[in-house]
């Protein structure tokens, strides 16, 4: 199966054209993409457009993969040519020559294209990676539980000794008052 698409009136010259579409022709569509956005000119760009174009139509309209597609075919051929005239020398008139191209270009799927991920393992996979999202996520959940348990009861251990060192504290003062009293009363 074949994808096409067709850029006719460009208003630019056939030889302009044509040494860029010899650049992509029997090139992969990403590679061939990639060499048009990188060459300079104003060629490359209306080049561009129209592979762009069959490639929306491959993807589209004939359900085609878009990994699996080459530039099978691909032409700028004349157009018609539009005739301007300019004032010239003792009273002459010059013609300009306002040329024109039809860009076409034709992609098609390799047959022998194989993917590089394949569909159907990826599916079987999505559970098991879903069950050990949950796992850890329930991990992480046990250990800041943990983690909280464990500050509280070093808080609650820490209270108490605070409470038995100010203990200790009012009991040394106590013997010292005691000792103040005796001396008083002697």
């Amino acid at each position: 199966m074949e994808a096409k698409a067709v850029a006719k009136y460009v208003r630019m010259s056939s030889s302009k054209l044509k040494p860029v579409a010899d650049l992509v022709r029997g090139k992969d569509l990403a590679e061939a993409l990639t060499i048009l956005k990188f060459t300079p000119g104003k060629g490359s760009e209306l080049v561009e457009k129209v592979v762009q174009s069959a490639a929306a139509n491959a993807e589209n309209n004939h359900e085609m993969n878009p990994d699996a597609l080459y530039v099978a075919e691909i032409n700028a051929n004349q157009g018609p040519t539009m005739k301007r005239w300019r004032p010239g020398a003792q009273g002459r008139a010059g013609m300009i020559l306002k040329r024109t191209s039809h860009i076409n270009v034709v992609l098609k799927e390799r047959e022998n294209f194989k993917p590089a991920v394949k569909a159907a393992p990826a599916k079987e996979e999505e559970p098991a990676a879903e069950e050990k999202a949950e796992a850890e996520t329930k991990e992480a959940v046990k250990k800041t539980e943990s983690k909280a348990k464990s500050t509280a009861k070093k808080a609650d251990e820490k209270k108490p000794a605070a409470k038995k060192s100010e203990a200790k504290k009012a009991d040394e003062k106590k013997p010292a008052a005691k000792k103040a009293e005796k001396e008083e009363v002697r």
